[in-house]
């Protein structure tokens, strides 16, 4: 598939089919994924992957109470149909490493330097390429974030250490074809994709 086609039908895919995904065209995304900028080429970043039932039910345990597992909502309801989580990691602390090394010379480590935490970016920039892999191979994906009250319950659940902290959570499965009609009633039906002339400024802002 051309790139411009691939960019053109990405979307956030609600709800999934049972139908399995192949373990290669995951490593296929985790591979591009690798493939994403990242600072000084630090690459600070691990991907937590639960592909069985088991482990994508962990997920939805330890990241929602019971009682929103017994009775779940729209959305929850069909996130949770999703057959692969992939949990994109950043690592600060590969970062002030990485530009602690004398082709950089930041010896103090201190984070402060940044203007940014590229450890973020760079983790969310092979987020999307994850995302892309997905439409390319005629999968769905999407994006979402970890409650904040769930978060140490789902680093524990999965052992993420101390140095990686979880930026979000990619699903991947077959699109179902009936969230095509739940999409229509979603954000993008309700807000106009904002125009190039809006938001690209040449020369200085508002050029």
């Amino acid at each position: 598939m051309e790139l411009r086609e691939v960019v053109r039908r990405r979307r956030m895919v609600r709800r999934f089919t049972d139908e399995p995904v192949d373990p290669a065209v995951v490593d296929r995304a985790l591979q591009h994924a690798t493939r994403a900028p990242s600072a000084g080429f630090t690459q600070g970043w691990g991907f937590l992957v639960l592909d069985t039932p088991t482990d994508v039910r962990r997920y939805w345990e330890a990241c929602v109470d019971p009682a929103g597992l017994a009775s779940p909502g729209r959305w929850l309801a069909g996130m949770m149909t999703a057959p692969v989580l992939v949990v994109p990691c950043s690592s600060r602390a590969a970062y002030l490493d990485r530009y602690a090394e004398p082709d950089k010379g930041w010896t103090d480590r201190d984070p402060d330097r940044w203007a940014m935490p590229y450890w973020h970016l760079d983790t969310a920039m092979a987020s999307l390429l994850v995302l892309l892999t997905a439409v390319d191979e005629g999968l769905g994906g999407c994006f979402f974030g970890i409650p904040r009250d769930r978060y140490a319950a789902v680093r524990a659940a999965f052992a993420v250490p101390d140095d990686h902290e979880p930026i979000g959570v990619v699903a991947l499965g077959h699109p179902d074809p009936t969230a095509t009609a739940t999409a229509a009633t979603g954000s993008p039906s309700r807000r106009a994709r904002r125009p190039l002339d809006e938001v690209v400024h040449r020369g200085a802002w508002g050029g």
